[in-house]
C-alpha cells in the first residue's frame, strides 16, 4: 500500500510540476562534458603514448577502461545511491567529472592517467543510469521525450566535435591541455545544477536485485533484448567507418572528415526532430529506425564505391541513427515509470555490453572475409532488432489491455 501510494504520488507530481527547462539544459552540458571527455583520447593517442613512454595500444586503453567502469556503476548506481537525495548524486558525479580532468591532465605515469580515466567512467555509467529517472521528475509526463532528446543533443554533439577539437586542442596546447579544457566546462555544469536542480529525494526504496527481476516482465525483457540487438547492428558497422570509407569510397583525409562531419551534424539534427515522432507513435519509431538503417547498410555494400551516394546514405544514417537512443530513453520512462533507474542502469549495461560485442564481431568479419560480411551482419542484427521491437511493442499491448 505505501508503495503504490508513494508511486500516485510521484505520478501526480509529474503531471502537476512546471519544467525544470534550465535544470534539463544543465543536463544536457553535463552529457557534453561527459562524452567529450570520453571519446577525447581518441585523437590523441599519440602524444599521450609519447609522453607517458607507453604504446598506443596502452594509451587506446584509456578508452576501454572508462567503458569498464561505466558498466560497473550502471548496474549498482541505485543501489549505492541508497536513500540519498538524487540532486546530490548527480552533483557528485559532475564533480567526479571534474577530478578525473584535473588527474588526467597532472598525471606524472601511466598507473595514475588510467586512474583519472575510471574516474570518468563511474561518472558516465551513473549519469547516464540516472538520466530518464531525472528528466521524468523535471518536467510533466508528456514532455519527457522532448527532455531526452535535449540532454542528448549534448551527447551528439560531443560526439560531432570531441574528435576534431581534441587534435585541435592537443596540437596548439599539448594533449594534457586539451583534457583540462573539459574542466572548466564540468565546473560550468556543476554551478548550474547547483541552482537549477530540485531537491530529488527517492520515490522508492531500492531493493537488493530489483535491477534483475526487471527482466521477469516479458515487455521489458523483450525491449532490453532489442536494445541490445540494435546497438551491436548499429556499433559493428558504424566502428568500422573508417576503413570501409578509405578503402572502398577512397576518400582522402579532407573528404573523410566532410563526411564524418555530415554525419555528426545529421545526428545533431536528429535529436532535435525525433521528439515529435516519439510522440506520434513511440513503438512505430522505435521499429522503422532499425529498419532504414538495416537498408543503407545493404546500401553502402552496393553503392560504396560512390563518394555522393555514401555520404547521402550516411548523412541520413547519423540522421537516425544519433535520436535513438532518445527513442529507447522514451520507452524506458513509459515503460518503467517507478522503476527508471534501476531500468536506466540495466540499459546502460546492456548498452556498453553490446556495442562491444558489436565492435568485437564486426571487426572478426571485417578482417576475415570483408565490409560486405561486417555490413551485411549488421543488417541482419537491425532487422532482428526491429522484430524484437515489434514483439515488445505486443507484449506491452496486451499487458495494458489486461
Amino acid at each position: 500500500m505505501e508503495t503504490l501510494t508513494q508511486q500516485s504520488l510521484h505520478n501526480s507530481e509529474a503531471i502537476n510540476k512546471q519544467p525544470a527547462w534550465g535544470a534539463v539544459l544543465a543536463l544536457s552540458l553535463g552529457a557534453f562534458a561527459l562524452i567529450a571527455s570520453e571519446f577525447m583520447p581518441v585523437s590523441l593517442l599519440t602524444p599521450i603514448a609519447t609522453d607517458l613512454h607507453i604504446s598506443e595500444g596502452q594509451a587506446g586503453q584509456a578508452i576501454a577502461v572508462s567503458g569498464a567502469f561505466a558498466l560497473l556503476t550502471s548496474l549498482f548506481i541505485s543501489s549505492l545511491a541508497g536513500q540519498l537525495d538524487r540532486k546530490i548524486v548527480l552533483l557528485a558525479l559532475t564533480l567526479l567529472m571534474i577530478v578525473s580532468g584535473t588527474v588526467v591532465a597532472i598525471a606524472p605515469n601511466y598507473l595514475t592517467f588510467m586512474i583519472g580515466r575510471a574516474l570518468i567512467g563511474v561518472a558516465i555509467g551513473g549519469f547516464w543510469s540516472m538520466s530518464a529517472a531525472t528528466a521524468m521528475r523535471l518536467v510533466p509526463n508528456h514532455q519527457v521525450p522532448r527532455a531526452m532528446a535535449i540532454v542528448n543533443g549534448g551527447n551528439a554533439l560531443a560526439t560531432v566535435i570531441a574528435v576534431p577539437l581534441g587534435s585541435f586542442l592537443g596540437a596548439i596546447i599539448g594533449w594534457r591541455g586539451a583534457f583540462f579544457c573539459i574542466v572548466p566546462i564540468a565546473a560550468i555544469a556543476f554551478a548550474w545544477l547547483t541552482i537549477s536542480l530540485p531537491a530529488m529525494k527517492p520515490t522508492i526504496k531500492p531493493e537488493a536485485g530489483n535491477l534483475f527481476k526487471l527482466l521477469k516482465r516479458p515487455s521489458v525483457a523483450l525491449g532490453m533484448v532489442a536494445v541490445s540487438v540494435f546497438f551491436m547492428g548499429q556499433f559493428s558497422l558504424f566502428t568500422y567507418l573508417r576503413p570501409f570509407l578509405e578503402s572502398v569510397t577512397h576518400v582522402n583525409v579532407s573528404t573523410l572528415s566532410f563526411i564524418l562531419l555530415v554525419i555528426g551534424v545529421a545526428g545533431v539534427v536528429g535529436t532535435t526532430l525525433i521528439g515529435g515522432f516519439l510522440k506520434e507513435g513511440l513503438y512505430r519509431t522505435l521499429i522503422i529506425i532499425p529498419l532504414l538503417m538495416a537498408a543503407i547498410a545493404v546500401a553502402l555494400i552496393l553503392f560504396g564505391g560512390s563518394v555522393t551516394m555514401t555520404t547521402i546514405l550516411l548523412g541520413v544514417w547519423g540522421l537516425i541513427s544519433t535520436a535513438a537512443p532518445v527513442g529507447w530513453w522514451t520507452w524506458l520512462a513509459r515503460t518503467l515509470p517507478q522503476d527508471a533507474e534501476a531500468g536506466g542502469g540495466l540499459m546502460v549495461a546492456i548498452i556498453q555490453l553490446a556495442i562491444t560485442l558489436g565492435a568485437t564481431l564486426g571487426g572478426t568479419l571485417f578482417d576475415q572475409i570483408g565490409y560486405q560480411a561486417t555490413f551485411g551482419m549488421s543488417s541482419v542484427l537491425l532487422v532482428i532488432a526491429a522484430a524484437l521491437t515489434v514483439m515488445a511493442a505486443r507484449s506491452s499491448s496486451r499487458n495494458l489491455s489486461a
